[in-house]
């Protein structure tokens, strides 16, 4: 962070280069198939993996029940976690 700026490029570049490790944080009890991340959506009553999905070399992710996407992963960690998350402790990504 440059002059109280946080450089989200940089973040994306990083996550991207270690996103299986950091989806396993965020989100557990996903399974990398081919190149996607399948879980549970944590921040919806989900009762099947399939609908909400990770691409692992991209970063993009999509809730295809909900309708919710974002292009990288800075937009899903921005996502409100499910109160119960581990990705809803402060420290998520550390």
């Amino acid at each position: 962070m440059e002059g109280g700026v946080i450089a989200f490029e940089t973040v994306n570049r990083a996550a991207l280069a270690v996103l299986p490790a950091v989806l396993t944080r965020l989100i557990p009890g996903g399974k990398i198939l081919r190149h996607e991340y399948v879980a549970l959506n944590p921040t919806r009553n989900d009762r099947r993996p399939g609908s909400f999905k990770i691409n692992v070399r991209t970063g993009r992710w999509s809730d295809f029940a909900s309708g919710d996407r974002g292009g990288d992963p800075v937009s899903l960690e921005k996502r409100p976690p499910a109160p119960s998350s581990p990705a809803s402790r402060p420290d998520a990504l550390y």
